[in-house]
């Protein structure tokens, strides 16, 4: 979350590149007093308050440390499905925007371009109104998690293009408000990375229906998935699961300095991995995969240096933001930078890997444990086995996001 002050001290809080909304000092203060009423030390320090006329370094620095603050607090899970954060940012939305709330219906995309329309309220958060949809498609309640809402384009070429992932806290409704200009559309999609977790779906035909729209609409522009069978759609996903890239996030063509600077790129984030297929100047096509468990860090951040520049830019090129990513390539470190629009939809999909692994890794343990116990009968090198497992379980990795 970046930040952005105004005259008065009034700040512009950015959401992944757009507007949330804007606060002043003495709301966001008080935010966090009832924030560490319910969370104590967990919540990060606060910039404190100046009792005498701020300078311009004084106000630079009070920013830098708000942003710090809000990035800080908006890692912890605990703290951003709280009703005091979700509350802040309902209000913070509601009045930047100056959206009353009330009554109104917003439709909802299915990858094949057909929509559902939803009665809401105008202040319902993306969690609730996710809620919502996934209740009047059929999909089952514990299989919502594994679904999310983006804000989509229609591209000159008829193919979508995927703006942002929706957070939860964020109100659906006023966000498209917001972004009248870019004519963006709400859609529901799949969202996990891992193509395994395909058969978790199998026995909610709903799910499946849904899966199979989003799969359909990458390979051809066939029949509708209401056509077919439960049995199909599960021998069909099967079947696909062999065609390279399915599972994966395709982004929009962009530009990368590998190997060498000015490369054009089609890139494809998944199956723990970052796979593009660059075009060098003597028009060959190359293919290089960056694997998650090769990279240390990675930052997202605009190529602009005043908010001016950056709102005249807001509709997002591929020269406003930048994604460098630290990678060890036969035991090198060295930065691999991509110049892409979709800078943030990537590092939410990095993320999601990462979270992927780590959960799939822990759930190993009490396998792993099963087998240390009994090895434990029989070896006098236990204590190191231990160790070796623990230090495979939580690779070192790391990620900043600079703004």
């Amino acid at each position: 979350m970046a930040l952005t002050a105004l005259c008065l001290q009034l700040y512009s809080l950015f959401l992944e590149g757009f507007l949330l909304g804007k606060a002043r000092y003495r709301q966001l203060r008080r935010w966090d007093e009832q924030l560490r009423q319910v969370f104590g030390s967990a919540v990060p320090a606060f910039p404190p308050k100046f009792y005498l006329a701020m300078t311009q370094s004084m106000a630079d620095e009070r920013r830098s440390q708000l942003e710090q603050y809000l990035q800080k607090v908006t890692l912890d899970a605990n703290v951003t499905k709280s009703e005091v954060f979700i509350n802040f940012f309902r209000k913070l939305q509601l009045a930047t925007f100056k959206i009353q709330t009330q009554r109104a219906f917003l439709d909802v995309y299915l990858a094949d371009g057909s929509n559902i329309t939803l009665d809401i309220q105008t202040s319902d958060t993306a969690e609730r109104i996710l809620q919502v949809t996934s209740c009047k498609m059929g999909i089952a309640r514990e299989l919502i998690k594994y679904f999310s809402f983006f804000f989509i384009q229609d591209r000159d070429d008829g193919a979508l293009s995927v703006v942002k992932k929706v957070a939860d806290f964020e109100l659906p409704y006023v966000s498209l408000q917001s972004m009248k200009d870019l004519d963006c559309k709400l859609g529901i999609r799949k969202w996990y990375m891992d193509p395994s977790l395909d058969t978790l779906l199998t026995d909610c035909k709903a799910s499946m229906n849904l899966l199979y729209m989003q799969v359909k609409l990458k390979i051809s522009r066939a029949s509708t998935a209401n056509n077919f069978s439960s049995v199909f759609l599960v021998q069909f996903l099967e079947k696909i699961r062999e065609v390279q890239f399915y599972g994966y996030v395709r982004l929009d063509p962009c530009i990368c300095d590998y190997p060498e600077v000015g490369c054009s790129a089609e890139i494809y984030a998944g199956n723990n991995e970052i796979n593009c297929c660059i075009k060098l100047p003597t028009n060959q096509t190359k293919e290089v995969s960056f694997k998650i468990n090769r990279l240390r860090s990675w930052q997202v951040t605009f190529l602009v240096s005043t908010l001016a520049e950056f709102v005249s830019k807001f509709t997002f090129s591929n020269d406003t933001l930048e994604f460098r990513f630290e990678y060890n390539d036969s035991g090198t470190w060295e930065w691999i930078i991509l110049y892409t629009k979709q800078a943030f939809l990537l590092s939410s999909c990095l993320k999601k890997m990462i979270s992927e692994q780590m959960i799939k890794e822990t759930n190993k343990v009490p396998e792993m444990e099963t087998e240390m116990l009994e090895s434990m009968k029989n070896s006098k090198k236990s204590s190191i086995q231990q160790k070796q497992v623990s230090e495979k379980l939580f690779p070192k990795c790391k990620y900043s996001v600079s703004c």
